[in-house]
Order: structure tokens, then sequence, then C-alpha cells
């Protein structure tokens, strides 16, 4: 699959781009600064302006030349327009995707490899993340609001760089999910994200620049999904 703009370009929230393709109450654009969603992350939230109006994107549809822009109005849009991405809710979503990778970073480690078996990223400031953990008891998972706050406070930097896919599938830990991986790119690649010191990981969404740019957080609710399953519901602190 194509490589997103937002991935090579995360700081850059507005562009001014043509519109390839049009429909009523959508617009296709070849370069677009929106994360479409993906992962258990949400699509960006923003708007969509040009030179008759301004509406909101309502959800965001991959497509081979690029992203469709699913307006709130039925109105056709044509030229030149500004697609601009809602600061506060990427920057949400980074800090979930964030603390996401660290307590999964941390289960991986202090629970003998277990597996990522899904996760979600909640508008309402939470996240909740399930593994593959037979035989593990809740009061251990209620506790590790601990270690995830001691990652916020060592202000740990994060990045991102490609690896080769063969080359990322022979690292052991590189891919946490039990059932499903991140694309491979159209070079044969895959996106990592690496938690200097901690973690790295492959995946395609949105995260910090360091962990010191998130907010305390606290386990909310651990439950047993299944013989199996455990799910763990992350909110941050009041």
């Amino acid at each position: 699959m194509p490589r997103y703009f937002c991935q090579n370009n995360p700081d850059q929230l507005e562009l001014e781009v043509q519109v390839l393709d049009a429909r009523p109450g959508a617009v296709l654009l070849g370069q677009s600064p929106f994360f479409p969603g993906g992962g258990g992350q949400l699509a960006d939230r923003g708007v969509i302006e040009w030179s008759s109006g301004v509406l909101p994107v309502e959800r965001i549809e991959p497509d081979p030349r690029g992203l469709w822009h699913v307006l709130t109005e039925p109105v056709i849009v044509q030229g030149s327009v500004l697609a601009k991405v809602d600061p506060e809710f990427r920057h949400l979503m980074c800090e979930l995707h964030t603390m996401a990778h660290v307590l999964n970073s941390i289960v991986y480690r202090d629970f003998g490899g277990a597996l990522l078996t899904g996760a979600q990223l909640a508008a309402d400031g939470t996240f909740r993340v399930d593994f593959d953990m037979p035989g593990v008891y809740p009061d251990w998972l209620r506790a590790l609001d601990a270690p995830l706050n001691d990652v916020i406070r060592q202000d740990l930097p994060i990045r991102t760089f490609d690896m080769p896919w063969i080359e990322a599938e022979a690292e052991a830990g590189l891919f946490r999910s039990k059932s499903v991986s991140p694309p491979q790119q159209e070079d044969g690649s895959v996106r990592i994200v690496e938690i200097t010191g901690l973690d790295r990981q492959a995946c395609g969404g949105t995260h910090l620049t360091s962990t010191g740019q998130a907010r305390p957080v606290r386990i909310l609710k651990v439950d047993n999904k299944g013989k199996q399953n455990r799910r763990i519901r992350v909110g941050f602190v009041s």
C-alpha cells in the first residue's frame, strides 16, 4: 500500500491540494494530512475548505489513488482545497496510541511475550487493549499503572523508521498482534515505531515524539474475555 502523507509529515496538519475526483459530499485527494484510521486508531477529525465554503470531514475512505474525504453535506467540490486536521484530536490519538504501545511493551516483557488480540482508542480519552494471557490474575494487571507512569516520567524519545519486511519478520517482537500485522509498503518495507530503550514494533499510526508528552494514566478496568483473553482499559488521571 502507498505511504500516508501524515506518516512522513506528522507535524503538517494543513495541506492545499487539487481535487482528483469528486462525488456529492466527498472529495478524493492524492495527498492529505489526514490519518484515515486503522489498527484501533480513530481517523483524524478536521475540515475541507474551498472557494465556496468549509465543511467538516465525516469519515475517510482509502482508495488506490489517495483518500476520499466524506463531508457532512452532499455538495460538489472542485478545484483546489485546503485540508485541515483538528490538532487537539490528532494529539489525543497520538497520546493514546503512544501509551497503548507502552502498555503493550510492558506486558510483552513481563508476561512471557503475551500477544495482542485487539486494541481500540476512544474519543473520550481512554483506550483498551486485549492480550492472550492465560493464567494471569487481574490484580497483576491492575498494578501496571505504576510502570506506565514511570515510562512517562522518563520522557523517552520516540522515532519511526522503515525496515525491510523480511528483516522485520525475522526479528522477534516486531510483530505483536496474534492475528494481523501492519501493511507492507509498496517498496517492501514496514514502518517501525521505536520508544528508545523500551520497545520497537511495526505500526502505521501516529504517535508522540517522547513519552513525557503524555499525561499520567491509570488502569480503569481489567476484564476476562474468555479463557485466555484479558482486556485492560486505561484512561488519563483526572
